[in-house]
């Protein structure tokens, strides 16, 4: 039972918390378990599509494509093909982990996976054509070009910074117990 009570002790506890904050009409809890609510239904109808489109990458394209075209060779060639491909996709930040994941599986540097994931959060198409909308084209051409340096300086830094190390890739159906 401890065991139970401290993996899932914060959930009852924050599931109680809501409860009580209903029955007592506690704004701040109210408010709080709404968002929670909101946040978690997006993210249960995203993941699926998410993980489906992952799987495909995973088993469609062969390792030796993205070695190819990302991997620690690929030069300007892969860093433009991250800058790409990040502008083309969609949906929240913790969309893209799982597309990193099979990046790095894959053989992707860690330069271009860096490159992609900023990119990712500050670059995609959808984001910016509401960009446009709201602060203008000019506003949005100067942070792009500002950004997309940035991202690839970034990318370099951390290859540079993570060259030596050996990151194990763990089946993640392995529980620990």
């Amino acid at each position: 039972m401890k065991k139970y009570l401290k993996e899932y002790g914060f959930i009852v506890f924050f599931l109680v918390f809501g409860t009580v904050s209903y029955f007592y009409n506690f704004n701040f809890g109210i408010n709080v378990s709404n968002v929670f609510l909101s946040m978690f239904i997006e993210m249960i109808s995203f993941i699926p599509i998410v993980f489906i489109l992952v799987g495909l990458l995973d088993a469609w394209i062969p390792s030796q494509k993205f070695q190819k075209y990302m991997g620690p060779e690929s030069g300007v060639k892969g860093t433009v093909l991250s800058v790409v491909f990040s502008m083309f996709q969609a949906g929240p930040l913790y969309g893209a982990f799982p597309i990193v994941y099979i990046l790095y599986k894959k053989g992707a540097s860690v330069k271009n996976i860096f490159i992609f994931l900023g990119c990712f959060s500050a670059l995609k198409i959808p984001m910016l054509s509401i960009e446009i909308g709201y602060l203008g084209i000019e506003f949005t051409l100067a942070r792009t070009l500002i950004a997309i340096p940035l991202f690839i300086t970034i990318g370099y830094i951390m290859e540079y910074y993570l060259k030596n190390k050996d990151f194990k890739i763990t089946d993640p159906t392995e529980v620990k117990s």
